[in-house]
């Protein structure tokens, strides 16, 4: 065995044992540790901008309403309504270990009103309050004698004496309003002008976002729902909960990603036998990407300690890139001297491999330069990646494929021989004339390219799924869990009074139209200044020696001992209430989510707004200004905000890493360095253009993708501009090749993104598509002419 031989023996029984254990780290990460990668989006945010308290606020209303599915069944009749409901629940009660049904019933109001008889006193509603200040004996007076005489004096709750005055009565009656629903007939109930609706508040006990929970739970609901249609043929069922949005999405990614994947997949294999007649190379370069997925993962686990889920979607882009190490060697054996050994190949070949691996590592690690934990672990796992998978080409791939072990078909010759009639870029009129028209067209489409972060591109969920949310939401009129206020102090009664301030403002909206109300701690636990002054407020106008209730007491003929019986009796009912101890009723279960209680040495509760439209958002922003412990919260404004600025800083990595890469190319191609970068660099211009005229908004993920494309762009003139580096490369078309094969791999495996339904998936993949397919078309004619000429005299065109 010669000296050469024997050393690549030896690098690969090296890179063998490192790939073993990489295997080994990997099954135990999965099989042994069970890693679950982080789903957090806010993960990803700078470190300085995630607060604390606000995460946990948002987990907090998202916790609350991701376990929930809310099922109305309506027909016109209520019987029907009630019929069809029935046979629903009837079905789900068969597994109580996946569902939790809320009950309806009279104990659960009876728990309700019990929870407060002894606060009642403090209990009124800021109207109440106004009036109680405002109006003198006389008023009260009539007010409580209409309560005792009169047969239609409103609702009472209990007797008569425990709340004369109607304010306790008038506080339920406002807390009944957080709701339109009402219970009926032992069923929880809401109607609209065509139906009447049975409410089913549901409860998963299961994880909303596991596949294999949907893959039980959305069974038994249309199983449910073709029990109730059975019942009630005229009965609508209108359903809503993550879980279903989560089914849907996860249906559609492996649906699309099935057809896309076997057809990407078919095509490679398709093109890779025509090319080289066997199956081992796509084999061999299956390979060298499967163990770059297995070294990047097993390092970044060891540097992070985790690995989030985007860094895995976005990882995968390496494969595109990976793929050209190997296919850039097999092109070069196959029309290689079969007198060449692979060592002597390899040392040909290495410069160029080299650099293609430092261009597309230092356009990722441009990444790790951002403010941002998210792109800093993409861009690790990335670079990894690739790094892994060329080790893998050079230290295997020579041993693997040696002389004489590949042959070219009709179609290689077919393809190599285009080349000699590709245009060829020269200093004449016909290229400054191309060069002008392109400049302006450039100009003109990327000024018509705007630019839209907003995060509901992530997902695209069908029409009924939407229908029915947005019926759902104004039938419940439940307030949204994105947008909320976030109300902060020392200590829950500075929290209480700041939401008691930040309600007099909202009032004003409700008063205007532009809010139906809102839901806070404090419409159920007021302050305990408030509470002081309602209750030396009753005292005062109510309860005195010569106040209303000592006239009502004269006027039905009762003595002074019932006036001190009853007075005691409601001062008795004035017991102070905090938040404590509403919180460990069980009747607060359903406001529970909107107190955070102490978090990071301050308490926190959650504001909520019911009948919020887009439109009404201006409106709603400023009231959090000048009110201290007070902020806006808008989650779907804040994450889209994050990727706009995501997409701003990768704009700007992506210009820094051309800069840096040509200054990598210039020692070995010097003049011609630019030849190298400009295909890549004019392929982005295009394809941003393209887009704009075509009316597409920018956004990350068409930066994103611009990113993979320097990575892939400059290996293609890094090949083409190898062939004019060694002498005995200028004959053959072998770096044409190699770009052919390199570039329609790519556009299988990332171009096909474009026929997806989701939108940013869509982006990603029509931008990859667009700029892999012309820098493919460019980069030939940024060969030099000696290089050009040659090919076209050469005796023969094709590859040996």
């Amino acid at each position: 065995m010669t000296k050469g031989r024997r050393n690549l023996s030896l690098g690969a029984l090296a890179w063998l044992v490192a790939v073993a254990l990489l295997v080994g780290h990997n099954g135990y990460l999965w099989v042994v540790k069970r890693i679950v990668p982080d789903t957090d989006i806010m993960a990803l945010l700078p470190v300085q901008e995630r607060d604390p308290i606000l995460q946990r606020s948002f987990a907090h209303m998202v916790d609350a309403a991701q376990q929930r599915v809310i099922v109305l069944v309506g027909a016109a009749e209520w019987e029907d309504a009630k019929r069809a409901a029935d046979a629903y629940s009837a079905v789900l009660a068969k597994r109580p270990d996946l569902f939790a049904a809320a009950s309806a019933g009279e104990g659960v109001q009876a728990e309700w009103l019990s929870l407060f008889q002894k606060h009642r006193l403090v209990l009124m509603s800021p109207a109440q309050q106004a009036q109680l200040e405002k109006e003198g004996t006389a008023f009260w007076t009539q007010q409580a004698l209409a309560k005792l005489y009169a047969p239609f004096g409103g609702p009472r709750l209990g007797a008569w004496q425990d709340d004369p005055f109607g304010l306790f009565s008038g506080w339920v009656q406002e807390r009944a309003q957080e709701t339109p629903v009402r219970p009926r007939d032992g069923h929880l109930f809401v109607a609209d002008n065509e139906s009447q609706y049975v409410l089913l508040p549901l409860t998963l006990k299961v994880p909303a976002l596991s596949m294999t929970a949907q893959g039980v739970v959305l069974p038994m609901l249309e199983e449910a729902g073709a029990a109730a249609r059975k019942a009630a043929p005229q009965a609508r069922l209108i359903q809503a909960g993550v879980i279903l949005h989560a089914a849907n999405a996860g249906a559609q990614a492996s649906g699309e990603m099935h057809t896309i994947g076997v057809g990407s997949i078919a095509g490679i294999i398709l093109l890779m036998w025509f090319t080289f007649r066997t199956l081992k190379p796509i084999a061999l370069i299956l390979l060298s990407i499967g163990v770059g997925v297995l070294g990047a993962l097993s390092v970044c686990w060891l540097l992070f300690g985790q690995i989030h889920l985007m860094t895995l979607v976005f990882g995968a882009s390496l494969v595109g890139v990976a793929q050209d190490y190997g296919i850039y060697y097999l092109c070069n054996r196959l029309s290689a001297d079969p007198a060449l050994d692979s060592r002597a190949l390899l040392k040909k070949l290495l410069p160029g491999l080299a650099l293609t691996l430092l261009a597309a590592v230092i356009g990722y690690m441009g990444l790790a330069l951002t403010p941002f934990p998210g792109l800093r672990q993409m861009a690790v796992f990335s670079a990894l990646g690739l790094f892994f998978a060329w080790l893998t080409v050079i230290c295997w791939f020579p041993l693997l494929i040696g002389p004489r072990s590949l042959k070219g078909g009709a179609l290689v010759r077919a393809y190599g021989a285009a080349l000699a009639r590709w245009p060829l870029l020269r200093a004449s009129p016909g290229t400054f004339i191309a060069a002008g028209v392109f400049g302006a067209v450039a100009v003109l489409g990327i000024s018509k390219l705007g630019a839209n972060d907003d995060i509901r591109l992530l997902q695209n969920p069908p029409k009924h799924l939407v229908d029915d949310q947005i019926k759902l939401g104004k039938l419940l009129d439940a307030p949204t869990p994105v947008q909320f206020f976030l109300v902060r102090g020392d200590s829950a009664e500075t929290v209480l009074q700041r939401e008691e301030a930040l309600k007099r403002r909202l009032d004003k909206l409700i008063a205007a139209g532009k809010l139906s109300g809102y839901q806070a701690m404090s419409n159920w636990v007021p302050s305990a200044r408030t509470q002081r002054e309602r209750r030396a407020l009753v005292d005062l106008k109510l309860l005195g020696v010569d106040g209303p209730l000592a006239a009502v007491a004269r006027q039905a003929e009762e003595d002074a001992a019932w006036v001190r019986t009853t007075a005691d009796a409601l001062r008795a009912a004035g017991t102070p209430l905090d938040v404590d101890a509403f919180l460990q009723a069980p009747a607060s279960e359903p406001w529970r989510h909107l107190w955070l209680g102490r978090e990071h040495g301050q308490y926190a509760s959650i504001v909520a707004l019911r009948g919020l439209s887009m439109a009404a958002v201006p409106a709603v922003r400023p009231l959090a200004d000048g009110l201290a412990g007070v902020q806006w919260v808008d989650k779907v404004a804040e994450i889209s905000s994050v990727l706009g600025r995501y997409r701003v800083n990768m704009g700007f990595v992506v210009l820094g890493a051309y800069c840096v890469v040509f200054v990598l190319l210039l020692p070995r191609y010097r003049g011609r360095a630019w030849r190298v970068i400009a295909p890549t660099a004019l392929a982005s211009v295009a394809t941003l253009a393209i887009l704009g005229l075509a009316g597409q908004n920018l956004q990350l993920f068409h930066v994103l993708a611009l990113m993979l494309l320097l990575g892939v762009g400059v290996d293609y003139g890094i090949f083409m501009q190898e062939g004019a580096t060694n002498c005995a490369n200028r004959r053959d078309t072998t770096p044409w090749l190699a770009v052919g094969l390199a570039a329609a791999n790519t556009i299988l495996s990332f171009g096909l993104l474009g026929l997806s339904h989701t939108p940013a998936l869509q982006a990603f993949g029509l931008t990859m598509l667009l700029g892999t397919l012309l820098v493919w078309l460019t980069v030939p004619c940024f060969g030099t002419s000696t290089t050009i000429k040659e090919k076209a005299n050469a005796e023969t065109i094709g590859i040996r």
